[in-house]
């Protein structure tokens, strides 16, 4: 069944494009918010293409465009030649509207060419089903989640700041941070302020300043050495203690695996007794308390063992339409569904963290996903995710026999762990923190220094 042909009236709007272009003749403020946010393909009607075109050429050239240096530039480049095209921009000349009301018009041609890029983008990809190309389905989905994840980018990614611009915006955010700073500093002596999330570790925010929006985090660790434990850590503190929704993509746990872990690590009753049910009265009380903790929070658990890129992709939209997400936690990437068979394993972990990234960056908030180590401590099947990352942690056990011979370990009184800062693209790495790492209450936190 072949799609209906689209109604005009929705896809274009001849008079916006009019008006955009009646104030870029006739105001400084309107040629400059056009020439910056416009495209030559935003607007339908060919001749106010090259109107645009011609209006565009003149600025750059610090030419005041006139009806009469139109038709002279027009002339040069010999178009612009029959009756009625010239009759159409005298119209569009004179018909001058203000120049603070540049904006209104602006999105309505906007909106007009994102629309009809969708419907492009509808018809093409209706035509590539119809035709019964003998491709596997997820590969036809990914593509049209990728390119439709794309469009939706354009708005943000499709500008260029000059210095001026790029000078002012770190004056306001270096200004924005040192007010902040100043304010949370006299309201709550000695908290950090932070930029993003509370990662749940003091040591660890004093170095991020907090896991950004459009951030990617991949926690990487040994089988069976904390990766669920430090991502329900992160999960708390963002969760529940910060108050900020948060999606949690499960692909090893069942959903009373989950529940069960969250009993332990907010009632701090070992996770056995949990699992046994040899609880006392009022370890069974404390318990019942962490789970009210847990209905009040911000924590949205999305058990799936069969998830695929394109899968995450459409429920991380979802959840961000639907619950305004700030994070999302992966656990882990390695259980995710190949993208194609016939890839090798770094190939499709890069996939999956490229697709995580441009996610992240799109639905603008956090991304930490979970990868597996090898036992020498490196990342299992793909080195090149690193590249990907903003943050790259590490998360590793420390042996009695380190801390006898490690002077540095013996200056805290239970670490076991140290969390290993490997790339920090907005602050500094190569640092190790240290971490106590609670196994039979599935409980995280920095370690104690030594009293002197």
């Amino acid at each position: 069944m072949a799609l209906s042909p689209a109604n005009d009236d929705i896809l274009v709007d001849l008079e916006s494009e009019r008006r955009v272009l009646s104030g870029m003749l006739n105001s400084e403020d309107a040629r400059i918010e056009a020439y910056d946010s416009l495209k030559e393909d935003d607007f339908y009607y060919p001749l106010h293409r090259t109107v645009f075109s011609l209006i565009c050429q003149l600025y750059r050239r610090d030419v005041k465009p006139t009806f009469a240096e139109l038709l002279k530039e027009a002339q040069s480049l010999n178009i612009l030649r029959n009756q009625q095209e010239i009759n159409e921009l005298a119209y569009i000349a004179e018909h001058f509207i203000e120049g603070e009301n540049i904006s209104y018009w602006l999105e309505r041609v906007k909106d007009r060419s994102r629309l009809r890029k969708f419907e492009a983008f509808l018809r093409r990809h209706h035509q590539k089903i119809s035709e019964n190309i003998q491709e596997p389905v997820d590969n036809v989905l990914m593509e049209a989640e990728e390119e439709l994840t794309n469009m939706t980018a354009l708005e943000i990614d499709d500008r260029v700041d000059s210095p001026v611009e790029l000078a002012a915006v770190g004056y306001e955010e270096v200004e924005r941070r040192y007010l902040r700073y100043k304010e949370i500093k006299e309201l709550h002596k000695g908290v950090l302020p932070l930029d993003g999330l509370p990662t749940g570790f003091d040591s660890l925010n004093h170095v991020t300043l907090g896991y950004k929006t459009g951030d990617l985090i991949i926690l990487g660790a040994q089988t069976g050495h904390g990766k669920t434990a430090f991502a329900l850590h992160t999960a708390k503190a963002v969760a529940m203690e910060h108050k900020s929704p948060l999606l949690y993509l499960n692909t090893e746990m069942s959903r009373v695996q989950i529940a069960l872990r969250w009993g332990s690590i907010l009632s701090q009753v070992e996770h056995e007794k949990l699992r046994s049910g040899d609880l006392s009265p009022s370890e069974f009380s404390e318990v019942l308390q962490g789970y009210s903790e847990l209905s009040n929070s911000g924590f949205y658990s999305y058990p799936c063992p069969n998830l695929t890129p394109e899968k995450m992709i459409s429920i991380g939209r979802k959840f961000k339409a639907q619950k305004d997400i700030k994070m999302i936690i992966l656990d882990y990437v390695g259980r995710m569904d190949k993208i194609n068979p016939n890839y090798a394993e770094w190939q499709i972990l890069e996939q999956i963290v490229k697709t995580l990234k441009m996610l992240g960056q799109n639905l603008d908030l956090a991304v930490m996903c979970l990868v597996q180590l090898n036992d020498d401590g490196t990342l299992q099947g793909a080195r090149r995710m690193k590249n990907e990352s903003d943050l790259m942690l590490k998360l590793i056990p420390v042996s009695p026999k380190e801390i006898e011979e490690n002077e540095y370990l013996r200056k805290f009184k239970d670490v076991n762990y140290r969390l290993m800062i490997d790339k920090n693209r907005d602050g500094r790495s190569g640092i190790d923190i240290m971490i106590h790492f609670d196994k039979t209450r599935q409980i995280m936190r920095d370690a104690e220094p030594v009293s002197l």
